[in-house]
């Protein structure tokens, strides 16, 4: 048995060790977090010189997927650089087709004009009586060449009357002028006259090869239908076969669209002459 004393004693020897232990728990404490922090300052200064293994891997990796991404954007920036060119070839191409294809049937358009004229003009001439010598001397001016060292002088035509007391008229005006006048008189002079001039057979026109047609939007060609939306295939000699769609079909033409995009047109007269042909295509 301890008496108070003992007790008393005991205690403040336990204090003392307690306190004696909390010292040196704060002392280690405090060691601890000065060689902590002394480790966290060499790491930083390691990292901000580049010699942290913990900076470096991850910077050569992240280097090596800028390698990568680099040499993918690379070679992506070239297949879009050739899809370009290729592209801009294709519309050269098609820009250049389309002219040509325009190019021709403007000249079909034009020839046929031109025909159709001169088959006018030869029904005008034949169906009327002309006695006049304009029409053989404008026909021989035409033929004869101009010499450019040679004045050109004209004579006028001078028309007088029955009466040679009343005075003349001298027309001024060019001999295809007075040609055209004339052959309109004689026109209503045949119409109007009680003794009209007996035509001469026309002309022959040109027989038409194919059967070719317009009917309520719709074509017909050699016994077959063609209407909007079809694909078709246009065949021309010594040229390969294209297909197109056709898009619109008017009275005497038909506009079509080539797989390219640019659009084109036919007339019914080159069908039926056969200079284009048609036929549907299935494939």
């Amino acid at each position: 048995e301890m008496d108070d004393e003992d007790c008393e004693r005991r205690r403040m020897e336990c204090l003392d060790e307690m306190s004696n232990l909390e010292k040196q728990f704060t002392d280690l404490k405090d060691q601890l977090y000065k060689e902590r922090l002394s480790q966290v300052d060499a790491k930083l200064q390691e990292v901000i010189a580049g010699k942290a293994p913990e900076y470096l891997e991850p910077l050569a990796a992240l280097q090596e997927n800028m390698q990568i991404r680099t040499k993918v954007a690379g070679i992506y920036r070239e297949l879009c650089l050739e899809s370009v060119k290729n592209k801009y070839e294709c519309e050269i191409q098609a820009s250049r087709q389309h002219c040509e294809s325009e190019k021709l049937l403007l000249y079909d358009t034009v020839q046929s004009e031109l025909e159709e004229k001169i088959r006018r003009l030869e029904e005008d001439r034949h169906s009327i009586d002309i006695t006049s010598e304009l029409w053989n001397d404008e026909l021989q001016s035409r033929k004869k060449r101009k010499d450019p060292f040679s004045p050109d002088k004209k004579k006028p035509v001078v028309v007088e009357y029955l009466n040679f007391s009343r005075p003349y008229i001298v027309y001024m005006l060019q001999d295809l002028d007075i040609l055209e006048d004339w052959t309109t008189i004689r026109k209503a002079m045949a119409t109007l006259g009680p003794h009209r001039v007996k035509p001469e057979p026309p002309v022959k026109l040109e027989k038409h090869l194919h059967s070719a047609r317009s009917e309520e939007g719709r074509l017909y060609y050699d016994g077959e239908w063609y209407g909007r939306g079809q694909t078709i295939c246009i065949d021309k000699k010594d040229e390969c076969p294209t297909s197109a769609i056709i898009t619109t079909i008017n009275h005497d033409e038909v506009w079509f669209k080539r797989p390219d995009g640019s659009k084109s047109k036919l007339y019914i007269s080159q069908l039926q002459k056969g200079k284009y042909s048609i036929k549907h295509n299935h494939n």
